[in-house]
């Protein structure tokens, strides 16, 4: 379910007005997220690392109002819940898109995704459809193999995508805390800096009141 906003009375209309006239209207940054213990977690919950860490960060995406917000047909609207479009990956090295529904409960995220991963696997090109091309989404992406401290995504601008996107880098450890870099770009006239900080925020609190539980 989605709901209009009303440009005339929306706090952002300037905002709006102005960043989407912008031929990249996109800003993004990276920053450490603390995921001390969340590997021994997911270990011991028997899911793996990845799906543990997105369920969470898709879990806290929803929590700000601001990366529910889309714009279609030059109109504003918020979604009740988001989900995840992943990138997955082959043995042979190359990808395809997915589309795995959010849950509440880590199980049932974990089961939508396990499925996506065998339909990725028993397929070949990247997916593309209405399905992984839903508005209603947050274009995820992992890196493991790289400690990146600065990320930059290929985009049409001929495409019209205010969907915020978040990829996720190899973890690494430094004075006894594990840490895991995360880039988050979005869209200018729907969220700021400080939308930003709140998802980035609630994503680290739920990984550590998840291994302190």
């Amino acid at each position: 379910m989605k709901q209009r906003i009303d440009l005339a009375s929306w706090n952002r209309r300037e905002h709006f007005a102005f960043f989407s006239a912008f031929e990249e209207p996109f800003f993004g940054l990276v920053a450490p997220v603390n995921c001390t213990g969340a590997q021994a977690e997911a270990k011991r919950l028997g899911v793996s690392f990845f799906l543990y860490y997105l369920h969470h960060a898709v879990q806290a995406a929803n929590e700000v109002p601001e990366f529910r917000t889309r714009i279609e047909d030059g109109q504003v609207y918020r979604y009740d819940r988001v989900h995840a479009s992943a990138t997955l990956g082959r043995p042979d090295h190359t990808f395809a898109f997915s589309f795995i529904e959010q849950h509440d409960e880590l199980s049932g995220f974990v089961a939508a995704a396990t499925a996506e991963i065998a339909a990725v696997q028993a397929s070949s090109g990247l997916r593309l459809g209405p399905t992984t091309g839903r508005p209603d989404v947050l274009h995820c992406s992992a890196i493991p193999w790289v400690r990146f401290t600065g990320l930059t995504h290929a985009r049409s601008f001929s495409h019209p995508d205010s969907c915020p996107k978040i990829s996720f880098s190899q973890t690494y450890e430094e004075n006894g805390t594990t840490w895991m870099n995360v880039a988050v770009n979005v869209h200018h006239a729907l969220a700021d800096g400080y939308h930003v900080g709140q998802f980035l925020q609630a994503f680290e609190q739920r990984l550590k009141r998840e291994v302190l539980d």
